[in-house]
């Protein structure tokens, strides 16, 4: 089997007989190149639900103990979102395409050792491993996406697919993490990962070329305090509902976490070259972007946690047709990808993230509703539908709102606080909607599910009528009156 290495001082490939390999070039290759980052975001984004319908047989097989279970969720989610800011800058400092590498290498390995483990520590480890891989590559995705993409109108294109990926990965992940687990074994799970991870990284330097540097001095302060603030934040929110929101644990966690955010906003202000550009945040539009992405992935949140529960408890489903249940979803949200390119142009950001905000809220609160005769059809698909199309109305515009404008030398910066925002408004929605659910929820009797479930959804509404608040507050121009 031949091998191929690249040679950096003059930006060729050669086979193993030291010749130069022709690279392709033009739309194939660029077109090439977005495929491979958007199938590399896929499987970062997925592995974050893959495993929650398999959760029962790794508890059966490693034997977890109720208390512990979560944690295979949790270390992915609380390394990726902890991490994703540091990824960010490094990848602007050592070469996003480097650190797109190296972060899928550490995830792919992460992924083999997780299918292997003979034990709870061995497998939480190793999630936590595959999130700190993935929170070195994520940031370059974007980075790398816009990029690739020759034009304007393939750079909307590919930012549409990314909303898409984004948006839709999780559902995908149920799906997929359902299916193996039904077929094979809840190890595939993260074994389906090291073939993928392989090709990707076998085409990376064929089809992806590296952006420019931003040399400086690396910003150690500000490394330690944003990454220190950002785990301590997620880890408080992940243990809020377990420890309560008062607890001596969750007020300390906080305070932590603020305390280092503050002095990361402090270091920012003074140091050459920062982690996060003050600047970045000084646009009105992107503040607002941003607010919006964490808000509406906080309220998507209950379609994973809640729906899926309601499927395998109330309606018998099992782990495969879980997954299955959430199609209408998936479909909505790629259907859209389709359009919000030629709607960008056509209506603009505002009108498209205006309704999906609303269509967000409206169904969530027609999910509210769900009662204890209600089946799949009457019950869940309208709403699930409506979710997906009006997800896929947002994401796109949001993402194009954060990255437009900003200097090529600091878009792994501007791709790292987008994603942080994600992971960080998922970790709050999920730690918000636990307590809710568990607030309203009684013993074991199934209306006692519902009460938490309609409590859970319209918290998830009222998070997505904030986000459409935060729109019309930072989206709409501010006019002075005449003469003013």
């Amino acid at each position: 089997m031949s091998s191929a290495t690249f040679d950096e001082s003059t930006g060729t490939v050669r086979d193993s007989s030291d010749h130069p390999v022709d690279l392709p070039s033009g739309a194939g290759r660029a077109a090439a190149g977005i495929a491979i980052v958007l199938v590399a975001q896929l499987m970062l984004i997925l592995d974050a639900t893959v495993v929650n319908v398999a959760l029962p047989h790794i508890d059966a097989d490693l034997g977890f103990g109720p208390a512990s279970l979560s944690w295979v969720l949790n270390a992915y989610t609380l390394a990726f979102g902890g991490l994703l800011l540091l990824g960010g800058r490094l990848g602007d400092v050592f070469g996003r395409r480097r650190l797109f590498e190296a972060g899928l290498a550490v995830f792919t390995v992460a992924s083999l050792v997780g299918g292997l483990a003979t034990s709870p520590d061995m497998l939480v480890a190793s999630r936590a491993l595959q999130g700190a891989g993935a929170a070195l590559a994520a940031p370059g995705v974007l980075a790398l996406l816009t990029t690739s993409a020759p034009d304007e109108p393939a750079r909307l294109r590919a930012l549409a697919l990314f909303g898409a990926v984004t948006s839709g990965g999780m559902s995908i992940g149920l799906l997929l993490g359902g299916a193996v687990t039904d077929l094979g074994s809840w190890r595939w799970t993260l074994f389906i990962n090291v073939p993928i991870g392989l090709a990707v990284l076998a085409l990376t330097r064929r089809f992806l070329d590296e952006t420019p540097r931003r040399p400086g001095r690396f910003d150690l302060v500000g490394a330690v305090t944003a990454t220190g603030g950002a785990v301590a934040l997620v880890w408080t929110l992940i243990g809020a509902p377990e420890h309560g929101w008062s607890s001596v644990r969750t007020v300390l966690g906080f305070v932590v976490a603020a305390l280092l955010l503050a002095a990361l906003v402090s270091t920012e202000r003074r140091v050459e070259h920062p982690m996060v550009r003050p600047a970045l945040l000084r646009n009105r539009r992107r503040v607002g972007a941003l607010a919006v992405i964490g808000l509406v992935v906080a309220g998507q949140l209950s379609m994973f946690f809640l729906v899926v529960q309601y499927v395998e408890g109330q309606l018998g489903f099992g782990p495969m047709t879980s997954g299955l249940a959430f199609l209408p979803l998936t479909l909505g949200i790629f259907t859209m990808s389709r359009v919000t390119p030629q709607l960008l142009g056509r209506v603009g950001a505002l009108p498209m993230i205006v309704t999906g905000t609303t269509g967000l809220a409206a169904s969530f609160a027609w999910l509210s509703t769900l009662g204890a005769g209600d089946g799949y059809l009457s019950g869940l698909l309208g709403p699930m539908l409506l979710n997906g199309v009006s997800a896929g109305l947002v994401f796109m515009p949001v993402t194009s709102t954060v990255l437009g404008g900003v200097e090529p030398e600091h878009a792994g910066a501007a791709s790292g606080l987008l994603q942080t925002f994600q992971q960080l408004g998922g970790a709050v929605g999920l730690a918000v909607i636990v307590s809710v659910f568990a607030a309203h929820t009684g013993s074991g009797a199934s209306t006692s599910f519902l009460d938490g479930a309609h409590a859970a959804f319209l918290a998830s509404a009222t998070l997505a009528a904030l986000a459409l608040v935060a729109t019309l507050l930072t989206f709409v121009s501010r006019r002075r009156p005449l003469g003013g």
